[in-house]
C-alpha cells in the first residue's frame, strides 16, 4: 500500500492549465505520459533541462518539448 508521500509527490497529477509555462515534476510527468521516477531520473542527468523554486524542481515549456522529444527518440535532449 502506497504512503502518504507517494500519494503526493509519486503520481503525476493533472495540471489546471496544460498550457501553464512552469510546471512541477508530477504535472510534467502527466502531460508527457511517464513516470514521476523516470522523469526524477532523467532530469538528474540532464540538469540544464530543470529549474528549481526552492527545493520543488519545475520545467518550462522549453524544457518540456526536449524531454518529449528524447523520450520519443526523435532528437538527443539538450544536456
Amino acid at each position: 500500500m502506497p504512503g502518504a508521500k507517494y500519494e503526493k509527490y509519486g503520481r503525476p497529477k493533472a495540471p489546471t492549465d496544460l498550457n501553464q509555462e512552469y510546471m512541477t515534476v508530477q504535472e510534467t510527468a502527466y502531460v508527457l505520459g511517464c513516470s514521476v521516477t523516470w522523469l526524477r531520473k532523467f532530469l538528474r542527468t540532464h540538469p540544464k533541462l530543470q529549474a528549481r523554486s526552492g527545493r520543488r524542481i519545475i520545467t518550462d515549456r522549453a524544457a518540456r518539448a526536449a524531454i518529449y522529444r528524447a523520450q520519443s527518440g526523435k532528437l538527443p535532449a539538450a544536456a
